[in-house]
């Protein structure tokens, strides 16, 4: 079932975390965030929303970083009633997919509470002091990729943090799949 997480809750801060990587390596906030700032995405590995732009999230990415914004992505699935989203299938998919970034396991679903995280994919974009300013859309594409020549809105909005500390004012939320939350 499709979600839509909420507006972004503009100045709100980053939730420090440590997460163990795909890479073999365990990661902290304090080590993805860039110079000019910050993205998190949390995705997974079997939801049509990301599968269908998961060489635009790769592709924006490594252009993000090139203006000093620093970028992981967080599964924080359910990985016994998702078994597509362990972390051997996580490791698989960041080697299929190329990703330029680490991909982090969040088992016990701790930092996507921290993080109010309600969907795959939802991006949270941070300025320079960590104060998020944009939780919006990659593009248009919902569960298909949207057209080549598509405004780049989750691009577009972290280069604006990337120079002027501040997100756009509008924002057009993310949609994709639910988080699957383990049973309480």
């Amino acid at each position: 079932m499709a979600t839509t997480p909420p507006v972004c809750d503009f100045g709100w801060p980053a939730a420090d975390f440590t997460l163990p990587g795909t890479d073999g390596r365990h990661h902290a906030l304090s080590d993805i965030r860039g110079p000019k700032g910050m993205l998190l995405m949390f995705i997974c590995n079997h939801c049509p929303y990301v599968i269908a732009v998961r060489d635009r999230i790769v592709r924006d990415a490594r252009d993000l970083e090139k203006l000093g914004i620093g970028v992981a992505a967080i599964c924080s699935n359910d990985a016994e009633s998702h078994p597509a989203d362990s972390f051997d299938n996580m490791v698989k998919f960041a080697a299929d997919a190329g990703f330029p970034f680490p991909y982090l396991h969040d088992a016990d679903q701790s930092v996507a509470r921290a993080y109010n995280a309600a969907c795959t994919p939802d991006f949270f974009g941070f300025n320079a002091d960590l104060q998020l300013q944009y939780r919006g859309r990659l593009d248009a594409s919902g569960a298909r990729p949207a057209a080549a020549d598509v405004r780049r809105d989750l691009y577009e909005a972290m280069r604006e943090i990337a120079e002027t500390g501040l997100g756009p004012p509008e924002q057009i939320a993310s949609m994709g799949c639910s988080i699957k939350w383990k049973a309480a």
